[in-house]
């Protein structure tokens, strides 16, 4: 992946993860890539990794389950349409 420099990576890579959320590679209640796995995929420092989760997470479209991972919520869809509505509206 190439990164946009003005745009934090953590945002980008945060970005596409929505987009595989909307497009149905990461179902509901499906486990999402490890931090280790997004450090691989993209080649990010952990940290950014760990700030893509949380960023994730605070949005509603992430959930973990100690010592087995992180998930998307039941209501990830739902979240991410009413977002890109309240964009096309803005």
């Amino acid at each position: 992946m190439e990164f946009e420099p003005e745009i934090p990576r953590w945002r980008q890579v945060a970005a596409v993860i929505r987009s595989r959320i909307e497009e149905g590679v990461y179902p509901p209640r499906s486990r999402v890539p490890s931090v280790q796995r997004l450090v691989e995929e993209f080649g990010i420092a952990t940290a950014t990794a760990q700030k893509v989760n949380v960023g994730l997470k605070r949005d509603g479209l992430l959930y973990t389950e100690p010592g087995m991972g992180s998930f998307v919520t039941a209501d990830a869809l739902d979240i991410l349409r009413n977002a890109r509505a309240k964009e096309e509206d803005a």
